[in-house]
């Protein structure tokens, strides 16, 4: 990052957007901002304009010619045909990292928790898990979400966490997963990344909670975490946990940000119902320039713009969403909150601990990481087939049984949701989709004859509501792979 002018992009965002917006390119420049700045148009406009992905191809195309973009909330219409600009532009710019900062405002802004001494980053993988929004439908009655984790993006995002906690001196970082219940996509492709990047940061202590207990933890001792790392859906809900926690979620700032790009955006909605009333609060956009401005190599601006913003604070100027508590001496709308920031530009808190950028003037980069996971040695040692049908396990089963070719064996039928319900009996609500498991009778034979077997199988099958075929898989030394 360069302490030179920066250009940036701005999207002035729906709903309460264009006043946030307009109350923090104010505070901006009356602080020296090194800005120029190219505007695009997302969202919203962009989705009634007919671009369903909320952007189009010439912003896009601006986009690619700026430093980072600065932007307001955004509608995404509800409904068939529409795709979110947001996640378009995370995963257009490979913006996988999630940086969150929370830390409390006590005694000026009172905390739901009553909550002290928190100052914890959440930094969240950005890409993947349900969020990848991979979805189907197989059958009439059931609906799939995918959860994508991949090895490689775990290590990317985890040595993220180690570097950010290493650069900015914090001292902890603490991972968060379900892997007691989603053994491989928490388990072995997260948790025991996680361990494994822990033992090249003998100077950072690592510690792992099961995410019920972590979430938990997190709304009701934050105080107790530093950084945390975790999968895309854990960090979306912890996140929002904690900035509620603290007050609210209006006053936090989010950056996402790529080996070569980044964005920047407030983590609260477009809160239609005061719209144009001059009642938003500005201070989580706010906080998310001031994000930028460390990213750009800006610190002292930053610096400046956030101790202003505390000052401001203290002295009791504060918008409805969090007026209270003792300090609480003037409620303020948009533009004379942005007002009173400037007025205290230079200024640092009495109360509140003020802020030191100087450490970060170079900006923080994500480490440079490439994918060294290859494919595993692998044996093929059956298949999963997906089924749509009305009839029950048992007569499936017999089905499947007269048919089955030579090479494969029918060993078990499962629900939907797992649960096996042939050969066992079994109480398990029934759907119409059953998942009928094969085994190849010699686990030795070579690809090639396991593919002619399958292949048998399919045309064996060519009647049936056939939806999805998965292959088993065992490591070289029989660890299964990818089933349980």
């Amino acid at each position: 990052m360069t302490a030179k002018r920066a250009k940036i992009a701005v999207a002035m965002g729906d709903g309460i957007g264009p006043e946030i917006m307009d109350a923090t390119l104010r505070i901006l420049k009356s602080a020296g901002a090194r800005l120029d700045i190219e505007e695009v148009t997302v969202g919203e406009k962009a989705y009634l304009a007919g671009e369903t992905k909320g952007i189009s191809d010439a912003d896009f195309a601006k986009l690619e010619a700026v430093d980072a973009f600065l932007k307001a909330p955004l509608n995404t219409p509800q409904g068939k045909g529409y795709s979110s600009v947001n996640v378009a532009i995370r995963k257009h710019f490979d913006l996988f990292t999630n940086i969150r900062p929370s830390v409390s405002l006590e005694p000026v802004i009172n905390s739901r928790s009553g909550a002290q001494g928190v100052d914890l980053v959440m930094i969240r993988e950005n890409l993947e898990d349900l969020y990848a929004g991979i979805e189907s439908r197989p059958s009439a009655d059931v609906t799939v979400g995918r959860k994508v984790i991949t090895k490689s993006e775990s290590e990317r995002i985890i040595r993220t966490a180690f570097e950010y906690a290493r650069v900015n001196g914090r001292n902890k970082v603490t991972a968060i997963a379900k892997d007691n219940i989603q053994k491989f996509t928490d388990g072995t492709n997260f948790h025991d990344v996680f361990d494994e990047v822990a033992q090249d940061y003998p100077d950072i202590t690592p510690e792992f909670y099961i995410a019920d207990i972590g979430l938990a933890r997190l709304g009701s001792r934050a105080s107790d975490f530093d950084v945390v790392v975790t999968q895309n859906m854990y960090g979306d809900i912890g996140s929002d946990v904690v900035g509620e926690s603290l007050g609210s979620i209006g006053i936090s700032g989010s950056a996402n940000i790529g080996s070569e790009f980044a964005m920047f955006e407030a983590v609260h909605g477009t809160a239609p119902d005061i719209q144009g009333k001059d009642l938003a609060n500005p201070t989580g956009l706010l906080m998310a320039s001031i994000m930028m401005l460390n990213y750009l190599g800006q610190s002292d601006i930053a610096e400046k713009v956030h101790n202003a913003l505390l000052s401001t604070l203290e002295a009791g100027y504060m918008t409805g969403d969090v007026y209270g508590g003792d300090y609480a001496t003037h409620k303020v709308g948009t533009t004379d909150f942005a007002s009173a920031v400037i007025k205290r530009m230079g200024q640092t808190p009495n109360i509140l601990k003020p802020v030191d950028y100087s450490a970060v003037k170079d900006g923080f980069e994500i480490p440079a990481f490439k994918t060294t996971h290859l494919a595993d040695d692998f044996n093929a040692v059956g298949i999963d087939v997906g089924i749509a049908t009305l009839d029950d396990a048992k007569t499936l089963a017999a089905d499947l049984q007269s048919r089955c070719p030579y090479g494969l064996e029918l060993t078990e039928i499962r629900s939907v949701r797992g649960d096996k319900v042939w050969p066992e009996e079994s109480r398990a609500f029934g759907s119409d989709y059953l998942t009928a498991r094969f085994m190849f009778e010699d686990a030795a034979a070579d690809q090639s004859q396991k593919m002619m077997d399958v292949a048998n199988l399919t045309m064996a099958l060519s009647d049936k509501n056939i939806r999805e075929i998965t292959m088993l898989t065992t490591s070289a030394d029989g660890r299964t792979l990818n089933f349980r």
